[in-house]
Formats: structure tokens, C-alpha cells, sequence
């Protein structure tokens, strides 16, 4: 079912070696790190969770970006460790998100809704746009379709993060902000276990 809901009719499965699908690639590698920077800065000024888990999830899709890009063309097999490592690291973000969310429940927070809603409607633009950029490619292989669900997760947990910033401003407390972080958390570990079932499956028929 997820084969089938997941895979695009008429996907190319050698689109991986597109010069198109690389050039976008690199498009997102560089917007995804300057918005790290950007959100990083922001989160910590706004004492937002939300914020702070959406930065290190750009910087976790720069990572993957590179290593997408540097895989492309290989074998099957290489692109498909390429995959396993991204969705290594997938759970690995999602997991520590999940612990500073908890953190933050237990020591307490205050978080800035304005500043949560302009750097997060800033995020949501750059996502989107990456997002219906490599929406064509959401079918192939599994380092392909690793990108496309960083990506897709990505917007989700934008639209998530002005939630909580509309939810921090209408309650004056910092509960949406964590549930956000929460939800972040939940999409990169829900995507890795996604990206690691299609990267074994790739693997054990290659």
C-alpha cells in the first residue's frame, strides 16, 4: 500500500542521475543551511522549542541533501546505505527532539509567538517550494525518496510550527511550542522508519 500511495506514475526509475532533479538538490542544500542559521538564531532568541527542533531539522536536510548528491549515479546498493545512514539520522534527530521537548516541559519555557510566526511562515515558503520542486521525484529509489519525505515532513511541521505560535499567542503559555517540538520529533522518526524499510527492501533485492 505504501508502494502504491507513495510512487509516482511515470517516475523515471533512473531519475536519479537527472540533472534537473540535481540542480534542485543543490537549490535546497543551500536554502536549507541558510535557514538553519536563520532559525537557529531566532529559536534562541524566542525561546521557542519549536523553532530551535525546525533549525537542526534544515541542518539534518542539508546533510542529506549532500549525501544524496554525492551518491547520485552510483549503484543501487550504494544509494540504498546512502539511505539507511540519512535514516539513521533521522531517528537520531527525532529522538533527541523528543528529549529537549520533555526538557523543556520540565524546566519551563517562554516563548515569543511573534517571532515564532514570522520565522516560521518564512520556513513554510522555502519548504514548500522545495517540497513541490521534488514532487515529481517522490517514486524512485530510496535515497530519492528520502528527499522528497525530509522535504514533505518539513512543510508539515512549518504549518505545525505557526500552530504553535498561534497557540502560544492565544494562551499565553508555552504548552503549543512543546507539542510542536513533539510533533517535529514524531514526523522524522515516523520518515526514518519509512526510508529504512525501502533502503532494506532495496538492499535485499540488490
Amino acid at each position: 500500500m505504501e508502494k502504491s500511495c507513495c510512487q509516482a506514475s511515470g517516475t523515471a526509475p533512473t531519475a536519479h542521475d537527472d540533472p534537473r532533479w540535481r540542480a534542485i538538490l543543490w537549490l535546497a542544500l543551500l536554502a536549507n543551511a541558510a535557514m538553519f542559521a536563520l532559525e537557529m538564531v531566532a529559536g534562541l532568541a524566542a525561546d521557542s522549542r519549536a523553532l530551535q527542533a525546525d533549525a537542526l531539522d534544515f541542518l539534518g536536510d542539508a546533510a542529506n541533501y549532500a549525501i544524496s548528491l554525492g551518491v547520485a549515479g552510483l549503484a543501487l546498493a550504494w544509494r540504498a546505505r546512502a539511505a539507511l545512514v540519512k535514516a539513521a539520522t533521522m531517528l537520531a534527530f527525532g529522538l533527541w527532539v523528543l528529549s529537549y521537548a520533555v526538557h523543556g516541559l520540565v524546566v519551563g519555557s517562554a516563548p515569543q509567538a511573534q517571532t515564532m510566526g514570522l520565522v516560521g511562515a518564512l520556513a513554510l515558503a522555502v519548504n514548500l517550494t522545495v517540497a513541490l520542486l521534488l514532487f515529481r521525484y517522490r517514486g524512485g529509489d530510496a535515497n530519492m525518496r528520502s528527499v522528497w519525505i525530509c522535504s514533505r515532513n518539513d512543510a508539515i511541521g512549518n504549518l505545525a510550527v505557526l500552530a504553535a505560535a498561534a497557540g502560544v499567542f492565544g494562551t499565553g503559555r508555552a504548552w503549543p511550542d512543546l507539542l510542536v517540538a513533539t510533533l517535529v520529533a514524531g514526523l522524522a522518526i515516523w520518515g526514518s522508519a519509512q526510508v529504512f524499510t525501502q533502503a532494506r527492501r532495496e538492499l535485499a533485492h540488490g
